[in-house]
């Protein structure tokens, strides 16, 4: 097992550490994790991303050009318009992750919860 931790990063000394500090940096913003959220299922523009998390487009454009040098959304172009998506699952997760971490800390049992004994 420690082999496996090693070979994915997991170990406290992996050199991975700093840049999952980086991430962790990138993500503690609430309008950048509002984007991630939105991000889960869809590409969009900047302009539907601005009217879904109630901000300008120029400042949806400012967080999602770090996000992006950050390689948590890539782009897309058609003519003039460009549209992000999440460059892959992990963001979603562990801002879903943390979304749960922070329900745990105002009920007893938290909605999400609630969802895995309903079965859903």
């Amino acid at each position: 097992m420690n082999a496996d931790k090693q070979i994915c990063g997991l170990d406290p000394d992996s050199q991975y550490v700093e840049l999952a500090v980086e991430v962790f940096s990138l993500l503690a913003d609430a309008t950048r994790v509002r984007l991630v959220l939105a991000l889960r299922d869809e590409e969009m523009s900047v302009n539907h991303l601005a009217d879904i998390v109630d901000r300008s487009p120029a400042a949806v454009s400012q967080h999602l050009a770090k996000m992006r040098l950050g390689r948590l959304v890539t782009t897309r172009q058609d003519g003039t318009r460009v549209f992000y998506r999440l460059a892959n699952e992990h963001a979603a997760r562990l801002v879903s992750d943390a979304i749960f971490q922070a329900e745990h800390s105002l009920e007893t049992l938290p909605r999400h919860h609630h969802l895995v004994e309903a079965g859903e």
